[in-house]
């Protein structure tokens, strides 16, 4: 069992961790210790090439060739000239203070990959070549802008996107899992890693669901052209008026639930009790967000309220340690 950890991964893991996810780095100090390294610094690379492919003042075919360029040092190549790039033409142009260090420091979580035990490398280098190619989609499908909103043709590709950038992750946790923790669960792996698929699947779609009057506005929508003409609505009256999405966004809704009862599984199946933690908080959140987006018109900014969110966290940790107690929860 593998449990190496670079020496510059302790404040890869703590400052700017927290700096560019105050959520994910909770649910990280949750887990047992020998998943803690490879999840951050996945976590960390993953963030840094979805800065890289949001920063919406480079040209589209100028951030397509840096993302390229990025993943080609992920996987061991030539890195100063795309370093350069992210240092010089990157880094100053993000308002947010820890997405622009994280940048920065792109350098340190290639050396601490470098670092990084093989089986643990090979897995993150992995993943995150499926969540470029869900990020390199979503430039050739929405970077060119203009006045035109651009909307997925069909559920498959939605699907396909949810797991590219998501569902992999299940897939690359639940690996870990079975690689760093004796007896990870009561199911089996390829069960596990089918359920994983569908956990972050889940939580993919909550975040596309809540931010559609926001992605619509930006001209993109990730609802399928095709089950919104089957309503009578073609992807640009949404411009004009959002709330004709709403039967194929309560569809989604369905689907979202559905998944996450998926994740459910894959929770209580877990054997330890930090797991069970971990996964268990974000998917009763999302069982929440979505009550709150079917309870009002598609709105922007809906999220459970932090309040709300410590009170879920101290609930799930009383009872993490309890299956049939935990279990009651859903």
């Amino acid at each position: 069992m593998m449990r190496s950890m670079p020496k510059s991964a302790p404040s890869l893991h703590t400052d700017l961790l927290r700096g560019v996810s105050r959520s994910f780095y909770l649910t990280l100090r949750a887990v047992p210790g020998g998943l803690r390294h490879p999840l951050g610094l996945g976590y960390l690379l993953a963030r840094a090439t979805d800065t890289l492919a949001d920063t919406a003042q480079i040209p589209p075919d100028v951030r397509v060739e840096a993302l390229e360029g990025f993943c080609a040092a992920i996987e061991g190549g030539e890195r100063d000239e795309v370093l350069d790039f992210l240092r010089e033409e990157i880094a100053p142009l993000q308002t947010h203070a820890s997405e622009k260090e994280l940048v920065l420091r792109a350098d340190e979580c290639l050396a601490a990959l470098d670092a990084t035990a093989a089986a643990d490398r090979d897995s993150i280098r992995h993943v995150l070549r499926h969540i470029t190619r869900g990020q390199l989609l979503d430039l050739a499908r929405f970077g060119s802008g203009g006045d035109r909103l651009v909307a997925l043709h069909s559920g498959a590709e939605l699907e396909e996107y949810a797991y590219l950038v998501a569902g992999s992750v299940g897939e690359f946790w639940t690996e870990l899992g079975f690689r760093h923790e004796r007896n990870y669960a009561r199911l089996p792996e390829a069960e596990m890693m089918t359920l994983a698929v569908r956990f972050g699947k889940a939580l993919q779609l909550i975040n596309i669901l809540r931010d559609l009057p926001v992605d619509v506005a930006d001209g993109r929508c990730y609802l399928p052209s095709g089950e919104l003409l089957e309503h009578g609505v073609h992807p640009e009256m949404l411009r004009e008026d959002v709330q004709k999405a709403l039967p194929v966004r309560d569809a989604w809704i369905g689907t979202a639930r559905e998944f996450l009862g998926d994740a459910w599984k894959y929770t209580l199946a877990a054997n330890s009790t930090r797991v069970r933690f971990a996964c268990a908080l974000p998917i009763l959140i999302g069982f929440e967000t979505l009550d709150l987006l079917e309870k009002q018109p598609i709105t922007a900014g809906v999220k459970v309220d932090r309040k709300r969110v410590k009170r879920i966290a101290k609930r799930t940790a009383m009872r993490a340690w309890n299956r049939p107690w935990l279990a009651h929860l859903v």
